[in-house]
């Protein structure tokens, strides 16, 4: 919460020091840099890990299969090792 508030802080400070065409400037580069995709990616990369190790559905893990079409699968704290 402190670096939250740090972090506003400074923006207000800075952007009141470089007045409208600077805080246009950095805003025309932050929603650019929002839109672009390799950013787009890299926050849903992000979301999905994030999702992953939050998830309280257990990880399915593969026991031997039964034949060559059939395979068993396990929550990964039942398997027997």
């Amino acid at each position: 919460m402190l670096r939250l508030i740090i972090g506003i802080a400074a923006g207000y400070i800075l952007g009141a020091k470089a007045g409208r065409v600077r805080y246009e400037q950095i805003s025309k580069t932050g929603r650019a840099i929002a839109a672009s995709p390799v950013t787009r990616k890299l926050v849903e990369v992000s979301r999905q890990k994030l999702s992953d190790k939050l998830s309280t559905q257990p990880k399915l893990e593969p026991m031997e299969p039964l034949d060559e079409r059939t395979t068993v699968l396990v929550p990964h704290d039942q398997l027997r090792r």
